[in-house]
């Protein structure tokens, strides 16, 4: 189907406003762009406040006062190189008041200045920290899952991968799962809005320290065997239709599932890369938020 017309009205506002391509701008032109074009949120949440997880920034969304919540560890997207704890904020707080549960986002090292692994050092060292001060956090570290979307889908199938904390649950939209860039859909969307394949190049290029790192396991998930698959916790995969990143995403989600995971893939016919973000415009991007949330609720409850 063709991009439904509210994402088309936001697809022609990007291009009349970005002049200049994405991939020719520096890593502190492009975060100062991304950054001008950021909506705060006014969900309101019970509480929010700035967590220190062992040096790494991190922000915590407490849904209530229960002291017996249980946690997703959340990355943010924006290819490794932009976007921050505000970026991604109004996320947060919808998954935290729709599902429950808390929520602690995590500020890992961006690329260039800090390139692969640094983003998934962090990620890994935030989910462990959390794992071990559940009680300051007043959370159930039994009920522990981790989350992201783009670049925080790749960090947090990445993290799953690793095995260092028992998690009950992956939440992946429209996850970067193999970085060498060959599934059809990056060519099909190679001119899709928002991310284009040239922008995810970009991204990549500044990630990767050389392209030896496409095949660890810790920057392209797919790379997984099927014995690790089998040991993953069910998960939800979100994809959207103009989306160069669509394909890989999708049959990440199927390796799971022939691997006998419970694992849920939906794909947002109409939408673009990046809807998940955009909460007050996009009635799918609310969709997306409400399938999400509760089956983040259902496996920590």
């Amino acid at each position: 189907m063709p991009l439904h017309p509210q994402a088309q009205a936001i697809a022609d506002l990007y291009a009349a406003v970005r002049k200049t391509p994405f991939e020719n701008l520096s890593p502190v032109e492009a975060r100062a762009v991304y950054n001008a074009g950021q909506i705060p949120s006014e969900e309101v949440v019970h509480e929010i406040r700035e967590v220190d997880a062992g040096g790494i920034p991190c922000r915590l969304y407490r849904p209530s006062a229960s002291k017996n919540l249980g946690l997703m560890v959340f990355f943010h997207g924006g290819g490794w190189v932009i976007g921050d704890l505000n970026s991604h904020d109004g996320v947060c707080r919808s998954l935290a008041n729709k599902s429950g549960h808390a929520i602690l986002s995590v500020d890992y090292r961006l690329a260039p200045e800090h390139k692969f692994p640094a983003a998934f050092d962090d990620c890994a060292a935030a989910l462990k920290w959390a794992h071990a001060n559940a009680a300051a956090l007043g959370i159930d570290n039994s009920r522990i899952a981790v989350g992201g979307d783009s670049a925080g889908g790749n960090l947090a199938a990445a993290v799953a991968l690793a095995e260092e904390v028992p998690l009950k649950f992956q939440m992946l939209i429209y996850p970067a799962v193999d970085l060498s860039m060959k599934s059809p859909s990056i060519n099909e969307n190679a001119k899709a809005p928002i991310l284009t394949k040239a922008v995810m190049a970009w991204f990549v290029n500044h990630y990767m320290r050389s392209s030896a790192d496409h095949s660890n396991i810790q920057a392209s998930p797919m790379v997984a065997t099927d014995d690790a698959l089998k040991r993953m916790p069910p998960a939800i995969v979100i994809t959207a239709q103009y989306d160069p990143l669509r394909d890989e995403g999708e049959a990440y989600g199927r390796r799971l599932v022939e691997n006998g995971v419970n694992c849920t893939i939906t794909r947002y016919n109409g939408a673009f890369h990046g809807f998940f973000n955009m909460i007050t415009a996009l009635d799918d991007a609310q969709c997306a938020h409400v399938q999400a949330a509760l089956l983040l609720k259902k496996y920590l409850d």
